[in-house]
């Protein structure tokens, strides 16, 4: 497996937050990458519930950004998650250039902390079926393990019980 994608600028950024709060577990980097839940989950060997989908989506006339941190195994319920942030009508998905230009991160590596603005995030609450769940690191090569309660922390995210359908 090759190293040179923690040398990546996200991945570094990532890796400073962890290293800045003080958090256990480093970036690893994988030799396959990791683009899906069940592509991160086939290289890690773990279950895809483990897995951390972070997923950016827009609310409102204003296309406000809100950042949603769901179980592989789920979908995200867009109507629940706006509903988080009091959007009148469900969440939608920006293109991939949006989601770069907000998060600070292409799709397939977007990390939820490190996160290039200030995002309101919301945590699925399924992810505490799980003593350890992974998140992407910057790149789809790269991956960090936290428990729930430390992502939850690391994030600043707010714990929802509906945003979340599916297992």
């Amino acid at each position: 497996m090759s190293t040179s994608f923690l040398e990546h600028p996200p991945v570094r950024q990532v890796a400073a937050c962890l290293a800045a709060a003080g958090h256990p577990h480093e970036v690893i980097a994988l030799a396959d990458t990791a683009r899906s839940a069940g592509e991160a989950a086939a290289v890690l060997g773990v279950e895809v519930g483990a897995i951390v989908k972070t997923l950016m989506f827009v609310a409102g006339s204003d296309e406000a950004p809100v950042i949603a941190l769901v179980a592989g195994d789920r979908q995200c319920d867009v109507a629940a998650l706006a509903a988080c942030i009091g959007a009148p009508e469900p969440c939608r998905r920006p293109d991939a250039a949006r989601v770069k230009a907000v998060t600070g991160y292409s799709i397939g590596g977007v990390s939820p902390i490190g996160l290039a603005a200030d995002l309101p995030v919301f945590l699925d609450s399924s992810l505490f079926r799980f003593d350890t769940v992974w998140s992407a690191a910057g790149h789809p090569h790269c991956v960090f393990r936290a428990t729930p309660a430390a992502l939850l922390s690391l994030t600043g995210a707010c714990r929802e019980d509906s945003i979340a359908a599916g297992g």
